[in-house]
């Protein structure tokens, strides 16, 4: 087999693959800001940061230690939680719409109620919960550019196989031949070097997003925790106890009814 034959095969596949890598790289890149780009968002948000962090430390429980540092709400020794004067004050909103769903909850109840009820049992904050998690961005759903499908694969190891089994063959003659024989070699060489390559441009196991996954949900606590654990440390801890009081009071948070007098119930004695 000729050597210029191989060699212009060999070339400009090799080309071809390393131009492939090119456009791979744009994409990988734009892919990896756009990864970034919504955890910034996430970050952002405190609240959204904190979600899917273990339940001290959560959304939920840092929308409690928010309107307790906002005076909205108390908590007493046994965990429950009862609206402020200001919690009817348009002027006091808290804000941000997960301790507003929370506080909506507590103004709903007749009476004082702990926030592991509220979260178990509330459909109403339920629902908003649910609505703040749908609003959060999709983190980890894009995925890696496709590598090469079957065909193009078994095309690119045929090529290198004929490359391969023509240059052992090939007996050059003269400079020019063995000059095209040289780059022959070359191009497949770089093709073997190419799959590795491929890879690493791909972004196969990156993990920055993992990394800002477990940034977020692993960091500092919410702003609103530590500032309530600076100023009231006993605060936080009977918040911790209400989240893990679920046991409805005996009212359930409703009017208390009035049981009826029995109609044969004995009068007392004058």
């Amino acid at each position: 087999m000729h050597a210029y034959t191989l060699a212009g095969v060999a070339v400009p596949v090799t080309a071809a693959l390393y131009g492939l890598n090119g456009m791979v790289r744009r994409r990988t890149a734009l892919r990896h800001r756009r990864a970034l780009d919504r955890w910034a968002a996430v970050l952002a948000d405190p609240y959204q940061a904190a979600v899917g962090r273990w339940w001290p430390n959560d959304a939920v429980q840092a929308a409690a230690a928010r309107l307790v540092l906002d005076g909205l709400v108390t908590v007493n020794h046994r965990g429950n939680l009862s609206p402020a004067p200001a919690a009817t004050d348009p002027a006091r909103s808290p804000g941000h719409p997960l301790p507003e769903a929370l506080l909506a909850a507590l103004l709903r109840r007749s009476a004082p109620a702990t926030l592991g009820s509220i979260v178990l049992r509330d459909a109403q904050f339920g629902t908003a919960l649910r609505e703040f998690l749908k609003a959060r961005p999709e983190l980890l759903s894009v995925d890696e550019p496709a590598g090469p499908t079957g065909p193009g694969l078994y095309l690119v190891l045929a090529e290198m196989l004929f490359c391969v089994f023509g240059l052992m063959s090939l007996q050059p003659d003269g400079d020019a031949e063995w000059t095209a024989a040289w780059a022959a070699w070359t191009g497949v060489i770089a093709q073997i070097i190419w799959f590795p390559v491929y890879g690493r441009t791909r972004g196969a196991g990156w993990k920055g997003d993992a990394g800002a996954a477990a940034a977020a949900h692993h960091g500092t606590p919410h702003p609103a925790l530590q500032a309530l654990d600076a100023r009231d440390p006993e605060a936080l801890r009977r918040l911790r106890v209400s989240r893990l009081r679920t046991r409805r009071g005996r009212n359930r948070g409703r009017p208390r009814r009035r049981a009826p007098a029995e109609s044969g119930a004995p009068l007392s004695s004058g």
